[in-house]
């Protein structure tokens, strides 16, 4: 037995509680290397020495070429909860507790793993309705003017003596205009970036949170929107920026011109005096920022005075227009005390309110509950990158990765995890597939039918391109036309709201060999199965099963599959 592969974390996601009823439990092992796993746990309260331990086995769930992953979900177990592990390889059995191997085992109840008690408080709980959101994600300002039209002309407004600019015609107004086509489209919620009054066309460079961009209309509108697209079942989420604001908002500009003797002078992080807005697009600003963007000076929200500014905004949105949530620019630069306040201050206000943040990396540190509900899953977008568009790894190696994902979070983080393909700061992942429709089908097909809130980036759904910042953020193309692409997507969609399991359930890998471009899986709830076959090879590939209720295919024939063909079945089993 490999000890050095075996890894289980008390209170992780590898201990949690699912909600007040269910805890589950995981652990991991070498591949192949453990025969059977099985979970000894009793009431940590237990009047009784030694405790009373029952038994249950566990799973095998996942696997990759390095581990397995075994699990259980207890029903109904002890509130506060003590537990062991039974590991067996071949002749050799062991117990392990505590964080270590042992023989054998102890009447000394705190030597175990704990759970001390599953509170209600501790509970990871995105809202319910994220496991069923299919996210649309606007540019607004590359999007629409008005119902299926986009101007492409450059407007600028005056704002407090602050000259704001557009650059395509994009509106409030003609995002409110187009919900007919997002229903059709499928969409039941929707994200915006920026909509705050700002110098730039994108609107990260703010200089005023509570007041919509002239450019893009007014408040008033925006509030009109909200209430339009509710009253067609839609949600609305927009983009938050509080890592660094613009370097003519107001209180930068009380530092600029008073240096040390600002009252704003501890709203900022790593002032240096006197404070100099550089000319240079090139020269190092003497102040934090955004990057070394000189026009996006950094917040220092650890400052309570700041911080209480910034909250106060969270609130106002979700208060007085009833946005439901907040997707958090830069989330993890920013520091956790300001977060937690953050977060507890919009629930205060909309509990079902959604809090997404901006992580390009694992963020397994900012999703305990406490801080944000979801993150963008940019490592969704980049193991997809590597399979279906550069097709640079086999199946194996995306499947290693896919694991990685799930099994790095609780399973209800999994479920409300924002999976992008394309967002506004990268390229367009069809350009990424050489325009190849094949491939780029094979990824939105996993992105539709894997766990998690899939986003599509305004456009997606007409085959826009780009590579650079000023091709990606394409004005929407408004041709009138409901072409193969949007249709592909819409009957993904449907098929995702038809078919609870595609939202709620269990993911298994079936197949993954080396050496393979075949992927297979299928997710399961219940009784329900559906089966989901891609192969992104060049060749016909045999499967292991013969569909008989097939919901959507292209390339099956018998118990084969053409390259770069798609099913997804429902099983019998």
């Amino acid at each position: 037995m490999d000890k050095s592969a075996i890894l289980h974390i008390p209170m992780s996601q590898y201990a949690y509680g699912v909600d007040e009823t269910h805890v589950t439990i995981r652990l991991r092992a070498k591949r192949d290397d453990i025969d059977r796993c099985t979970l000894y746990f009793g009431d940590r309260a237990c009047r009784q020495t030694p405790v009373i331990f029952s038994e249950q086995e566990m799973e095998k769930v996942y696997s990759t070429s390095l581990y397995d992953y075994f699990e259980v979900t207890l029903e109904n177990p002890y509130k506060r909860l003590c537990y062991y592990f039974n590991l067996r390889s071949g002749d050799e059995q062991i117990y392990y507790y505590g964080d270590c191997f042992c023989r054998g085992l102890v009447d000394d109840r705190s030597e175990y793993f704990q759970l001390p008690f599953n509170h209600r408080a501790d509970i990871v709980n995105p809202p319910t309705w994220a496991k069923d959101a299919v996210i649309y994600n606007i540019f607004p300002d590359s999007f629409a003017t008005d119902k299926e039209y986009i101007s492409e002309q450059e407007s600028s407004a005056d704002f407090n003596g602050i000259e704001v600019k557009g650059k395509l015609g994009g509106t409030i107004r003609g995002i409110k205009n187009n919900v007919s086509y997002l229903k059709d489209l499928g969409i039941n919620a929707i994200y915006i970036n920026p909509i705050f009054a700002a110098g730039e066309y994108h609107k990260y460079d703010l200089v005023d949170y509570y007041h919509v961009d002239p450019c893009f209309g007014s408040n008033e509108e925006f509030k009109q929107l909200v209430e339009t697209f509710h009253e067609n079942g839609l949600k609305v989420i927009i983009d938050g920026v509080f890592n660094h604001c613009g370097w003519k908002f107001f209180a930068f500009e009380d530092v600029v011109q008073n240096g040390e003797d600002s009252r704003y002078k501890d709203w900022f992080y790593g002032l240096k005096y006197p404070v100099i807005r550089p000319e240079d697009p090139e020269e190092y600003p003497t102040y934090e920022c955004f990057g070394y963007e000189r026009m996006m000076p950094k917040l220092d929200l650890d400052n309570p005075e700041t911080a209480e500014y910034f909250i106060n905004v969270g609130k106002y949105w979700v208060k007085e227009f009833d946005i439901d949530g907040w997707r958090l620019d830069v989330a993890s630069e920013i520091n956790d005390g300001f977060w937690r306040a953050f977060y507890k201050a919009v629930k205060s206000e909309k509990n079902d309110a959604i809090i997404i943040g901006e992580v390009w990396e694992t963020a397994c540190h900012w999703l305990d509950g406490t801080i944000f509900d979801s993150a963008m899953n940019y490592d969704f977008r980049k193991h997809c990158r590597r399979f279906f568009a550069e097709e640079s790894i086999d199946s194996e190696e995306f499947n290693n990765r896919v694991v990685d994902m799930i099994t790095r979070y609780r399973k209800q983080t999994v479920y409300s995890q924002l999976n992008v393909l394309d967002t506004h700061d990268v390229s367009r992942f069809l350009s990424l597939c050489d325009g190849d429709l094949d491939r780029y089908k094979l990824a939105v097909i996993f992105q539709m039918t894997f766990p998690g809130m899939p986003s599509i980036f305004y456009g997606d759904e007409k085959g826009i391109q780009g590579i650079l910042e000023k091709d990606y953020r394409h004005p929407m193309i408004w041709d009138g036309k409901r072409d193969e692409l949007f249709l592909f997507y819409r009957a993904l969609i449907e098929l995702r709201k038809a078919e609870e399991v595609l939202r709620a359930g269990d993911f298994r890998t079936l197949s993954a060999e080396n050496g393979s471009k075949l992927y297979a899986y299928e997710r399961m709830l219940g009784n329900e199965k559906i089966v989901i076959y891609l192969n992104m090879s060049e060749k016909k590939m045999s499967i292991d099963a013969e569909p008989d209720n097939v919901l959507l295919e292209k390339g099956l024939a018998g118990k084969e599959l053409e390259g770069k063909g798609f099913v997804i079945f429902k099983s019998r089993g």
